[in-house]
């Protein structure tokens, strides 16, 4: 090699050397590939680094079931009139005589408004005696005062009206336009009915759950389900209670990303790639896109589709890694569900390594020069 030649290759050389000497004390924002990877089963670690495909996707695609039993899709709808234990009547009585049993001197009207249905269903009515309410519609009561009063006063008129009280009554609580304790009447004896009487959902639709207390079951769906699926809005029973709140389920970023953090749900399903342009997409001179993993605690019914084992007891650990510079990489990016508590890493692109490397020993010899010249100013 020519003596010229020889003067500008070992100056470079000598560079090299020191960019990958110190590029080993470099900070970074986490393990490289061939680091993770010696943490795998195959290399005595203890997770399993699985490379995503078609049927990698196929076997992790779970979503959350969300649903009402059928003991709440069955309960048919409750008569608006029917009365129940807590409920306020409004009783108003006429009498044909001037001096009648109920009403005062010169009155044949007497009106009571505060009438109650204690907790054992009944009602109590002057002259007519304790009578059974709960269960009955106004019409009916009304019948069964009238036949007791026929008996002490000629041809009394009754009207019997059913008001708001607490024992047809369910409760909403949430994020909703208003919380309160609202009766079913004829218009919101369903729950999209009852809902809208609240004011609606006041939180995205989209990330929107409905939880329904009834005694001791619990049945939660998807806001947007309850149209898309008649059958989920079910009739309601006198003592729900409604929670409306906003899902709870979420990711972590880390790595070379736009965003490193923990990151919440914003639709039902999130793929990998909805996941990363969620965090701000890869850093186009950081970003090892032949480097996209998803860390999770898997069940041991996926790992057994997706190891095709069945020798595995508990849960494992999985790292599937993605490279989306593979024909099919986009796609199958696109496919790959993410799971509540999933951790997505990007890998750092060597080159960002090496450049971090070449910074860092410029500067460091020019440090030097820098300071020199200084003092000779």
């Amino acid at each position: 090699m020519a003596p010229e030649a020889l003067r500008w290759v070992r100056p470079i050389a000598a560079i090299a050397v020191f960019a990958v000497v110190a590029s080993c004390g470099l900070p970074k924002v986490g393990p490289n590939k061939s680091e993770i990877y010696s943490g795998s089963v195959q290399q005595q670690g203890d997770a399993f680094v699985v490379a995503v495909n078609d049927r990698v996707t196929r076997a992790t695609a779970v979503v959350p079931a969300l649903g009402f039993s059928e003991s709440f899709r069955n309960a048919g709808v409750v008569g608006s009139d029917t009365i129940q234990a807590g409920d306020v009547l409004g009783l108003t009585i006429w009498e044909n005589v001037d001096d009648g049993l109920l009403a005062g001197e010169a009155q044949n009207a007497t009106l009571l408004e505060t009438v109650q249905v204690d907790g054992q269903g009944f009602i109590f009515v002057p002259y007519a005696g304790r009578i059974k309410a709960s269960g009955n519609s106004p019409e009916a009561i009304r019948r069964i005062i009238t036949e007791r009063l026929e008996e002490q006063t000629p041809d009394p008129q009754v009207e019997v009206r059913r008001m708001a009280g607490d024992g047809s009554t369910v409760s909403l609580i949430g994020s909703i336009g208003g919380q309160g304790v609202y009766p079913i009447e004829r218009p919101t004896r369903t729950l999209s009915t009852m809902l809208a009487r609240a004011g609606g959902v006041t939180i995205e639709p989209e990330i929107a759950q409905i939880t329904v207390l009834r005694g001791g079951h619990r049945g939660r769906i998807w806001f947007q389900d309850l149209y898309s699926h008649p059958q989920l809005d079910i009739a309601l029973r006198g003592g729900d209670r409604i929670l409306v709140e906003e899902d709870t389920r979420s990711f972590t970023a880390l790595g070379a990303t736009g965003t490193q953090a923990r990151v919440a749900f914003r639709s039902q399903n999130i793929s990998a790639l909805e996941a990363i342009a969620q965090v701000g997409g890869l850093i186009p001179s950081a970003s090892d896109a032949t480097g996209i993993f998803i860390l999770r605690n898997e069940s041991p019914e996926i790992v057994a589709d997706v190891l095709g084992r069945n020798d595995l007891i508990g849960e494992q650990r999985m790292i599937y890694v993605m490279d989306l510079t593979e024909p099919n990489g986009l796609f199958r990016a696109r496919d790959f569900v993410i799971r509540d508590g999933d951790t997505l890493y990007v890998t750092e692109a060597p080159l960002a390594q090496w450049n971090k490397a070449v910074s860092g020993l410029v500067g460091s010899l020019l440090g030097p020069a820098a300071s020199i010249d200084q003092l000779a100013n």
